[in-house]
Order: C-alpha cells, then sequence, then structure tokens
C-alpha cells in the first residue's frame, strides 16, 4: 500500500470501507478468537475506574464498545471511526444487541476529535493507533478530550521477542495471513497492510515515550499471549 499518493487517513478509510462485511469474521478467525480475551482484558481494567462516560477511537464495527457496554451498564460510550461502511455495520450490530441507548456510533477522525476538553473519564483505542496518519496529534487530541485523573486504554499488536514466538508469528503476519486475507476479503492490500503496519508502529518503551509526550502519566504497558499484544495505559493529571 503505497501511503505517498494518498495520504494515510484515506488510505486506511478506503481500505476498510472495502473490508467492512468480512472484518468480523477475519479479526476472530485470523487471531484464532483470541481477540475477545484481549478486549476483555483491557474491559476489565478500564472497569476499575468506573467510568462514565467512555469514547472508544477506531471503534470499528463496535466490538470493544459493545463489550464494554455489557460488562459496565452504567457507562455511556460513543464509537468514533473514519470508515463509514464499519459503522453502519457497528450500529446495525449495536441495535440487534439492544445496546443503541447505551452506545452512540458516529464518523469521527482521531486527529480532529469533535468533543469538548475534558469530556471523557476514559479513552480506549483497539488496534487502531498504528493506524493514525499523526501519530503524536491524535495522541495529544485523546488526551484533550480526557477528564483530568482520568484514564487511557489502548490495544495493540506488539513484536514478541522470545524464540521461538517470534520467528513463528513473523512467518504467520508476513506469510500466511496475507494469503487468508486475500481470499476471504480478495482486498490483497488490506493483509499486506497489516504486517507493515505493525512494524512501522513504535511499541514498547517507545510508545510509552509518545504517550508521555502526549500529556500522559505513569505510563504502563502490559505484554499478553507471549507478547503479541499489549495493553497500554496512561492517566491525565
Amino acid at each position: 500500500m503505497n501511503m505517498k499518493q494518498e495520504g494515510k487517513k484515506e488510505q486506511v478509510r478506503k481500505m476498510f470501507n472495502s473490508i467492512a462485511g468480512k472484518y468480523d469474521f477475519l479479526n476472530h478467525f485470523l487471531s484464532l478468537g483470541t481477540d475477545h480475551y484481549w478486549r476483555r482484558k483491557l474491559v476489565n481494567m478500564l472497569k476499575q475506574q468506573h467510568p462514565n462516560q467512555v469514547l472508544d477511537i477506531a471503534t470499528g464495527t463496535g466490538d470493544l464498545a459493545i463489550s464494554i457496554a455489557k460488562r459496565i451498564p452504567n457507562s455511556k460510550i460513543i464509537g468514533a471511526d473514519i470508515s463509514e461502511n464499519m459503522l453502519e455495520i457497528g450500529k446495525q450490530k449495536v441495535i440487534k444487541k439492544k445496546l443503541d441507548k447505551q452506545i452512540k456510533m458516529e464518523l469521527g477522525d482521531s486527529e480532529q476529535l469533535n468533543f469538548a476538553d475534558g469530556f471523557f473519564d476514559s479513552v480506549t483505542v483497539a488496534f487502531g493507533v498504528r493506524n493514525y496518519e499523526d501519530l503524536d496529534l491524535g495522541l495529544k487530541e485523546m488526551q484533550r478530550v480526557t477528564k483530568n485523573k482520568g484514564t487511557v486504554y489502548i490495544l495493540e499488536f506488539s513484536k514478541p521477542t522470545v524464540f521461538p514466538v517470534k520467528q513463528i508469528y513473523n512467518f504467520y503476519f508476513n506469510s500466511i495471513l496475507p494469503l487468508l486475507g486475500k481470499g476471504v476479503s480478495k482486498d490483497q492490500s488490506a493483509y499486506t497492510y497489516l504486517p507493515e503496519s505493525v512494524k512501522n508502529f513504535p511499541d514498547g518503551q517507545n510508545f510509552l515515550n509518545h504517550l508521555a509526550k502526549a500529556g500522559y502519566k505513569d505510563v504502563k504497558q502490559k505484554k499478553m499471549t507471549f507478547g503479541i499484544v499489549s495493553i497500554y495505559s496512561g492517566i491525565k493529571e
């Protein structure tokens, strides 16, 4: 995917619009179902904060927003995404699960959030920050709309370092996943973009540095599943 010919944001929007119909199936299939477990871990951490207002950025088809609504029933969630097709599927899922009074899905740009300063108790992102065109601007916007003492939780792919997990992970991501993704979605670029975006993402301490630069304190990384994914967290003070 050539991000130089067209802005990354627009490329990402078009890509997710094109695979929206197969996204949920591929997510669960390609992660062997562990994406449910990863999201549940994030929600467990979020639940300890007892948030009333939550913003879920890059919400996609709403899986994380739905999980938050079910496990924190007193919360109100806004799910924002730049892909119209993903949002439409998410809206239908929310209605089907009778969560439409608790979850609002709307078009939103992570780098230009249409919310007042300090509006949310918590902001969450699952597998979305690596798609930001300007990572630091996106994180700063998230920090802006978070209340003082509010929290951020970011679930994202990491780069495992332990043998043989590193080797198996790299082979799967670079060789197997693009073939499986193309076979189901008919969009090869989407599943060659995924390993590229993970490879280029500043994970670990590098990402914690970006969070601190955006104004978050007490930044932490919790590795899961042999370091394949991490939950990053921080507090706005």
